[in-house]
């Protein structure tokens, strides 16, 4: 390791989330560009930074800094570059100069001790002199408060946070309960609160700490899926964690209770605890779902008749599940339409949609993701939105403008006399639980998709539950209606989905198995297919050939694949600027996704000539695009999306961006793709089931290859096992159904 001192000539870049910075150091020996995470130091300020020199690609010879200590002003020169730096508000060169002839080296003490005398030199009212104190000691408040927490180990970025929440209050929040910190600010969990805790001192089995840790294996559990946990799973989880006796932690879910955090809740014949919201929330549900389950009494008859006409009216001649499963839909309140790939989902809602239309009633079209809903729009003909943007989602007036909520709700309304969902079964709880807020009754809810995808994302079984319910009209659609068109695609998923084994003998035009047992001839076979067999097959671009894999980790996961396929896909040139960001290398001509719902992005659409034809906010998760440029001087990467949409992304919102060479089965949901690849070598046989398989084969339009062993294909067709998942919406909607309350 290596400490250079110096000072803070120029600032080049900071990202305001987590301070990372890239400035301009000039010490004794020269100048040099540092980087690293240190939000609180200034253009101006003396500094000792230890870390080694590194070699960037593109940037050149660069100081990686580990550590850092602003060093106090030395002389009067440091002094004036500090002052006239632009650091406080108000003092150019010249002032800071006139400030430090005038007080010279006890420049410092006096506008922390004496500010009123700041006055005295000319240029400087008494209100200025004070507003130079305030910005002063503020800084100084910052820089103390940031030492006292890297005592407690916590980096910069998050140091920051805490600052801006608490000030110099922090002393006291650790002080009296440090546990506090994993509720008030996000990115700080239990584990890094416990951290702070045991070095200020705290004993294990305090009431702060217990209660702490349940409410985080509580969330931890929300983030795998869950909206509880069974009493006697989440006391092995507590226990696991707390390492303190059993009755220290039943007398905290007690006290938890009583101060309405959690909810404790009997159902057959289990104990469930939850966090109070959700417990709430599928109450809600159940509530709100009761009000618009009512019935038409319209003669069946009547309703089929016009609805075989509509559906002639657009060249359709249904069949007799889908006449019934547009005929439910027009006489009931809420109505669930399911079935696998080629049954004819979309047709029955286009079939609805021509219905409600003749009958002059409004109606809305909806998914969860971006991709789905564009799915919709091209599949009907109609404008489909996410749910999120027609419940309008925005940020709230929060001091750090990072909760959402919905415009939409119980006052203020949907005005729609129907609304149809489609891939419901990418619904969690608290989307569903929005979307329910947003309806009156009166508007019928229909909602489409298939049951044996995989689980939502978020929390919850939304569809699962409300079909296990028993108490609305369900549709299950199974005739296969593209199976004259001789898809293997279809076929095999409909035989994955029944636990039948399928042909790998590559006797099908569009479904391929290629036996590996190698990693490496795995990718490279990956490479070739992308690059030369498959886009003429399919007549798509390499762009639109998609790798999915079931995993994150491990040597065939996204983390792993994307730098490969990225290095041979799109590989280094002179003519292609680069950004590194975290552990992620982005490069011109990279695929990329975004991985987060932003409503605020803005994008335009322009011409060959650049002049803009459309523009509009609103970017979403899954939607796949291509870097375009990237200007290290403008400090903005141009993405450009497949419908030709183009957003500039600051550097400082890089991290909702990956690469997607390759992505997870589970990213892939809602979308369709060309041509599907997907390596299967070997992982856990809790991922590794039916159910991922069937959802991989399923977003293929063209094609499927997969890529590696023919056992852990049987494998997972054998294997029925789900992740489960810990959901109470059915039981719920039950019992307000048994009480007359439903």
């Amino acid at each position: 390791m290596i400490t250079l001192h110096g000072f803070i000539e120029r600032i080049i870049f900071r990202n305001d989330e987590n301070g990372y910075t890239v400035l301009n150091l000039v010490t004794d020996a020269g100048e040099c560009t540092c980087v690293g995470f240190f939000r609180y130091a200034d253009e101006g300020e003396n500094v000792a930074l230890t870390g080694d020199y590194t070699e960037h690609a593109v940037y050149g010879q660069q100081f990686q800094v580990q550590s850092y200590e602003i060093t106090p002003p030395e002389d009067k020169v440091s002094m004036i570059r500090y002052l006239g730096s632009g650091a406080i508000k108000g003092i150019g060169v010249a002032l800071a100069s006139r400030i430090v002839a005038y007080f010279g080296e006890e420049t410092f003490r006096v506008i922390e001790e004496d500010p009123e005398r700041l006055s005295e030199v000319k240029g400087i009212s008494a209100q200025k002199a004070r507003e130079i104190a305030v910005q002063f000691m503020d800084k100084q408040d910052m820089r103390k408060v940031m030492v006292f927490l890297q005592n407690y180990g916590i980096s910069g970025s998050l140091a920051m946070k805490i600052y801006d929440r608490y000030g110099t209050g922090i002393n006291a929040v650790i002080k009296n309960n440090p546990y506090q910190l994993a509720d008030d600010i996000h990115g700080i969990g239990f584990k890094i609160a416990d951290d702070i805790a045991q070095k200020a001192g705290f004993r294990t089995d305090s009431e702060f700490r217990i209660r702490s840790g349940i409410l985080y294996v509580l969330q931890t559990a929300i983030g795998e899926g869950h909206c509880y946990l069974p009493r006697e799973e989440f006391s092995k989880r507590a226990a696991e964690l707390l390492h303190v006796p059993s009755d220290a932690v039943r007398d905290e879910i007690m006290n938890l209770t009583i101060d309405g955090k959690l909810s404790i809740r009997e159902a057959n014949g289990e104990s469930r605890v939850y966090i109070r919201s959700f417990y709430l929330m599928e109450s809600a549900c159940a509530g709100m779902l009761r009000s618009l389950n009512v019935t038409d009494d319209i003669p069946d008859e009547t309703v089929r008749q016009k609805v075989r006409k509509y559906a002639k009216g657009i060249g359709i001649d249904p069949d007799d599940l889908q006449v019934d499963a547009v005929v439910k839909a027009i006489r009931h309140g809420v109505m669930i339409m399911t079935g696998g790939p080629g049954t004819g989902k979309t047709t029955t809602i286009n079939m609805m949609i021509r219905y409600f239309e003749a009958e002059g009633l409004d109606f809305y079209l909806a998914a969860p993701t971006g991709r789905a809903a564009k799915r919709m729009s091209e599949a009907t003909g109609y404008d489909a939105a996410t749910i999120q943007r027609i419940l309008r989602l925005k940020p709230s007036d929060t001091e750090t403008n990072r909760q959402f909520v919905f415009e939409k709700n119980e006052n203020d309304p949907l005005e729609a006399d129907v609304v149809i969902i489609d891939e419901m079964s990418m619904v969690d709880l608290p989307l569903f639980y929005a979307l329910l807020k947003a309806l009156i009754p009166g508007t019928r809810l229909i909602m489409v998709g298939d049951t044996n995808q995989l689980p939502s994302v978020g929390p919850g079984a939304v569809l699962k539950d409300l079909i296990a319910s028993e108490c609305f009209c369900v549709v299950k659609l199974k005739k296969i209606f593209r199976q004259e068109e001789q898809s293997d695609i279809v076929l095999n998923a409909h035989r994955i989905n029944e636990g039948k084994q399928i042909q790998l003998d590559n006797q099908s035009r569009d479904f391929f198995f290629l036996e590996r047992a190698d990693v490496n001839h795995i990718i490279n076979n990956t490479i070739t297919l992308i690059k030369e067999k498959l886009p003429d097959y399919v007549d798509a671009t390499p762009f639109d050939i998609q790798v999915l894999t079931p995993m994150r980790k491990g040597p065939l996961g996204v983390e792993s694949l994307n730098p490969i396929l990225q290095k041979y896909l799109n590989p280094p040139d002179p003519k292609k600027a680069e950004k590194e960001y975290g552990d992620t290398l982005f490069r011109e001509g990279d695929k990329v996704m975004q991985i987060k719902n932003n409503y605020q992005l803005e994008w335009e659409i322009t011409d060959r000539y650049g002049i803009t034809i459309d523009k509009g906010e609103g970017v979403f998760n899954g939607d796949l695009g291509t870097i375009k440029e990237i200007s290290p001087y403008m400090e903005w990467m141009c993405v450009e999306y497949e419908d030709k949409k183009v957003v500039r992304y600051p550097f400082s919102q890089l991290e909702e961006l990956e690469l997607a060479y390759a992505v997870t089965i589970h990213k892939s949901q809602g979308s369709e793709y060309p041509a599907v690849i997907m390596p299967l070598l070997s992982g856990p046989r809790m991922l590794f089931n039916r159910n991922l398989l069937y959802t991989g084969v399923t977003r293929a339009r063209r094609c499927v290859v997969i890529l590696g062993s023919r056992e852990v294909v049987a494998q997972m067709i054998d294997n029925a096992n789900e992740q489960k998942r810990y959901a109470g919406l059915a039981d719920c909607i039950r019992e307000q159904n048994d009480t007359g309350e439903f």
